[in-house]
Order: C-alpha cells, then sequence, then structure tokens
C-alpha cells in the first residue's frame, strides 16, 4: 500500500503544496480549515498591502490567479499596482482555489506526529481520534500559535490576551466596532498596526494612538509611480536585493547563519503601504521612542509606563505614564519551533532549529528525513520571501518535487 503524503495547513502554502502534490499523482492528505488567518484572524475592510501581481497562490496549472477568480466570480477585478485588495475578496479567492484543486480537504486538525521509526514514516493523531501514517510531512501551519506579545504586556494579563479584556494581539480582531468610543493604544509600527489603528479610528473610537519604540518608525512606502524605473521589478517593488530575496532563495539558504537572521528582521521589514496614509494622517495620534518598561490593569483599564528608548538625548530614566481602555498589541509573529505542540518531543528534539525555526535543506527538507516546512517556518532559510503569498512560486513546485523523490 502507498503511503499518502501529509500537509498540515490549509492556508495559500498548504493549499499550494497540495495542488503541485497532486499535479505529480503523489497521493495527499491535507488537514486544516481552509484561508482561516485569513477569514477569522484579520479585521473586516483590511486591505492587503500585496498588490495584486503578488497575490496569486501558485498553481500547477494556468488558470487559478487572483484575476481568474474575479472574472469566474464576477467580481471587480484587480490588476494594476494602483488596485488594494481587501481581505474578504484574497479570502474568497482562497476558497475558490480549496475548491477548484485541493477538493478532498480534511477540515480536522492533527492534534500529534510522531516518527514511526527508522524508515517507517510518521504516525498522525487527529482530533477525530483517527491515526494513520504517512510517509512524509509537510508542516505549513502559517502563522498559527505564533502570535508575539511584549513580556510587559504578557505579565500585566496572566490570563492571556483576548479581545473582550484590557489587552489584546492584533490577530485577535475581526471586529473592531467593539471599541467604538474607547481609548486605545496600538503597540508596532508595521502595516498591522498602522492599518489597525486606521480602522479603529473609522469604527469610531474616541482616541486612536500608535507606540513605536523606534523614532521615525512610522513611515509609509512610495506610490507606484514614485520607483525607480532603473531598477529591476518584483513582487514588492523596485529594488535589487529584493529580486534577488525574491527568485533566488536558494542562494539565501547558503548565507551565513548572523547574515540570514539580520536580513530575515530588516528586510521588508514595517512600513505603512502608500495608499494608508492620507487615512491615517490627522485621524491617528503617534508616540515615538517610547518603550513600554511595565503595565499594569486598573480597574479593568491598562497602563502602560514608558521611558525613552535607543539613545537620544531623553533618555534620561524618566518615566511616564500612559492610560487607555485598550492596548492592541500588533507585534507580529515569532517563529517558535516550541510552538508547534503537535509535533512531537522526539521530533522536536531532532530538529536543527536557527533563529526559531528549522533550518532546512533544498526542497525544505529540515534535518529529519521526510519532514518539510513551508511558509513562515521556512523564512529563517530561505529568506523573507517566505512571509508573503508570493512566495509560493517559489516553494511550492520545489517541496512537491522533493517529496515526490525527484530533487
Amino acid at each position: 500500500m502507498t503511503l499518502p503524503v501529509a500537509v498540515i495547513g490549509a492556508g495559500p502554502y498548504g493549499l499550494s503544496t497540495a495542488a503541485h502534490l497532486k499535479a505529480r499523482a503523489v497521493p495527499t492528505r491535507v488537514f486544516g480549515s481552509p484561508m482561516v488567518s485569513w477569514r477569522e484572524h484579520m479585521p473586516a475592510g483590511m486591505l492587503l498591502k500585496s498588490t495584486p501581481a503578488a497575490s496569486d497562490i501558485d498553481a500547477p496549472q494556468p488558470g487559478h490567479t487572483l484575476f481568474d477568480y474575479c472574472q469566474d466570480v464576477g467580481e471587480r477585478r484587480f490588476e494594476s499596482d494602483w488596485d488594494a485588495i481587501p481581505v474578504e475578496t484574497f479570502a474568497g479567492y482562497g476558497m475558490w482555489f480549496q475548491q477548484r484543486l485541493v477538493p478532498q480537504l480534511e477540515r480536522e486538525r492533527v492534534v500529534s506526529v510522531d516518527r514511526r521509526g527508522l524508515g517507517g514514516g510518521f504516525e498522525l493523531k487527529l482530533d477525530s481520534g483517527e491515526q494513520f501514517t504517512a510517509r512524509a510531512v509537510v508542516v505549513a501551519t502559517g502563522l498559527s500559535g505564533l502570535a508575539q506579545l511584549p513580556p510587559e504586556l504578557a505579565a500585566a494579563v496572566p490570563g492571556g490576551p483576548s479581545a473582550s479584556g484590557p489587552v489584546s494581539h492584533s490577530s485577535q480582531h475581526r471586529d473592531l466596532s467593539p471599541l467604538a468610543g474607547k481609548d486605545v493604544v496600538v503597540v508596532g509600527a508595521g502595516q498591522s498596526a498602522l492599518e489597525t489603528a486606521v480602522l479603529l479610528a473609522e469604527a469610531g473610537a474616541a482616541s486612536v494612538r500608535v507606540l513605536a519604540r523606534r523614532r521615525g518608525a512610522v513611515r509609509f512606502g512610495a506610490a507606484p509611480d514614485g520607483q525607480s524605473l532603473f531598477k529591476p521589478d518584483t513582487p514588492f517593488g523596485r529594488a535589487w536585493s529584493l529580486y534577488a530575496f525574491s527568485y533566488y532563495a536558494d542562494g539565501f539558504r547558503r548565507l551565513p547563519a548572523p547574515t540570514r537572521q539580520y536580513l530575515v528582521r530588516r528586510v521588508l521589514g514595517p512600513l505603512g503601504a502608500w495608499w494608508l496614509r492620507e487615512r491615517f494622517i490627522g485621524r491617528v495620534q503617534v508616540t515615538e521612542g517610547k518603550r513600554i518598561v511595565r503595565a499594569r490593569v486598573e480597574s479593568g483599564r491598562p497602563v502602560l509606563t514608558l521611558t525613552a528608548s535607543g539613545d537620544g538625548p531623553d533618555r534620561d530614566g524618566t518615566e511616564s505614564e500612559l492610560r487607555a481602555d485598550h492596548v492592541i498589541a500588533a507585534t507580529g509573529y515569532r517563529m517558535d519551533v516550541a510552538a508547534m505542540d503537535f509535533l512531537g518531543t522526539g521530533l522536536r528534539t531532532r530538529l536543527a532549529v536557527s533563529a526559531g525555526g528549522p533550518r532546512l535543506m533544498a526542497g525544505y527538507r529540515s534535518s529529519v528525513p521526510g519532514l518539510h516546512f513551508t511558509g513562515l517556518p521556512a523564512a529563517a532559510s530561505y529568506g523573507p520571501v517566505m512571509r508573503f503569498v508570493c512566495g509560493t512560486e517559489y516553494a511550492s513546485p520545489r517541496l512537491a518535487r522533493a517529496v515526490a523523490g525527484l530533487g
């Protein structure tokens, strides 16, 4: 009997990988709730920062782009770099992609993966109680379980962050309307922080303030007509470095570990979309160059103790307090293999790790034979392009070829 390959995760990377495996006639079982992060963990009304050209989920055959989806369902077609894509449209596109190319998706959760023995594949257990053996496993769980909360905020809410409590993470908000009439502080300076702040203001929050550690952190990118025509075009804009990261990710894997870690943190880092600037200015207050040293909750309201960060002239240890009705940490996600608790302890201890993520070889192979990772977990090895949907074009065909035993 031919053992299947198990793909864990049904976001863009999981669906793209599964489609490529099926096109190679590799028996495959795919698990997860399709596009769950996009449908349930991003605020309604959000627009994608990526352009239409950078928002296609890679498929092994033509006819499955975002443009094809819009044509098929009669929705407005997104074609130009000037077009901003609603998150609801992208989630609908992913569901359409899944129904057409991965129709046998199993909406079950994988609760454990363990090595079966030397050369024996992997033993998987589902939340239904079913157990089965797979010859290989592809982990494509995306952002699940990786939300990062600053320790100072975490200490103020021992029970954990929540949308209805004093402190939350941005991934916990689908509907921002309960915060209408409230004073809200958003911690962070990336697209998620800046767009969440704008959506809060537009949803009727009494006041919205963005709090950023670094001076000058709140910035916005250049519009399409403000980019140099003398640099190569990439899914992220025109730049030689971005071209290399987008199309030569295997080269990134060969860089020294400290260099890779630095580039993953800095390249394509926090920056607001060009189209957000006009909606932001005048509606959102900004406090930069301040870091949170302590946080507490008084009468259900968060109180942040701040001090100057960096090496500025005002870094004299003076503390100030910032009070609000609610604090949202839009502080991103941090890769941590330990958070993937569905991987058995034996597997996790055998994984070679770099910057919290698995250290991967060619074909997105980990140090455990037969165990592969794609998407965000692959960023430490293959570069920042793995954090974005357009990275499926590079990753999925290579990963499928490796799992099929052809590369």
